[in-house]
């Protein structure tokens, strides 16, 4: 998915602000959906750090159930596309509409071995979800990857999702400028997210970012599960001043 695509699907001509909600149950999560529907945010993620996919299916057809119309993704923690896109085929089928999918591995080989990556993009084929892709590149906590070869990685990734998706070393904490400098360069027009580190008080510098996946940053201090909407608010003004061109 090229940029202005991705921007003009969320009306956004700035960094797309995603909040991450990690779950715990459905009442928590459907007020934190509420909170970031009241800031203005476009859609969200839901993410189960706590427990196992089985348990968190049922949060997610109730946050559809509530919430029809909202843009809502999901992220199986620890789960690749090849377990993932059967299980959100079937949730289409069952009338539950996932818009995305997040997955922290995208199993993107950096010296351009894809098999994995290949097979995964068969199975999304055949699964009958039809939603965007946000496949981990050189992510956190998964297999560490050298620098010098971040651009090669970025460069593959982009043939197999729709959003290429970054982070930092670890939940948290920013990424490093050159290295979203490298993917900007390796990867075009395609759309890039970042999903670690942002906050009201960083975001500028990350202007060639084009979605801003967020939990910690848009937090309420030191609450790993609930979003602070005044924090929220403030990053979603930063987001529309870059895409207004008055940032740094």
């Amino acid at each position: 998915m090229n940029r202005d695509q991705f921007h003009k699907h969320f009306k956004s001509p700035g960094p797309v602000v995603l909040p991450v909600i990690h779950v715990l149950d459905t009442q928590r999560t459907l007020a934190n959906i509420r909170a970031l529907v009241g800031a203005g945010a476009p859609g969200c993620f839901l993410i189960n750090h706590d427990f196992e996919p089985e348990r968190f299916l049922p949060i997610i057809r109730d946050a559809r159930a509530q919430f029809p119309s909202l843009w809502i993704g999901v992220n199986f923690l620890a789960v690749t596309g090849r377990e993932a896109f059967p299980r959100l085929g079937q949730l289409a089928a069952e009338g539950c509409v996932v818009d995305a999918y997040w997955a922290d591995d995208a199993c993107i080989d950096e010296h351009g071995k894809d098999r994995e990556a290949e097979e995964i993009a068969a199975i999304r084929a055949d699964s009958g979800w039809d939603g965007m892709y946000f496949g981990g590149t050189c992510f956190k906590k998964q297999r560490e990857v050298d620098p010098a070869h971040y651009g090669a990685a970025a460069a593959s990734a982009r043939n197999y999702m729709d959003v290429v998706t970054t982070s930092g070393v670890a939940t948290g904490q920013r990424a490093d400028l050159g290295k979203i400098r490298t993917f900007r360069e390796a990867i075009g027009d395609t759309a890039l997210a970042l999903a670690s580190g942002i906050t009201p008080q960083n975001a500028e510098e990350y202007s060639d970012v084009d979605c801003f996946m967020v939990a910690t940053g848009i937090n309420r201090p030191g609450n790993f599960y609930d979003i602070d909407p005044d924090r929220l608010h403030a990053l979603m003004q930063i987001s529309r001043k870059i895409g207004q061109g008055d940032s740094q």
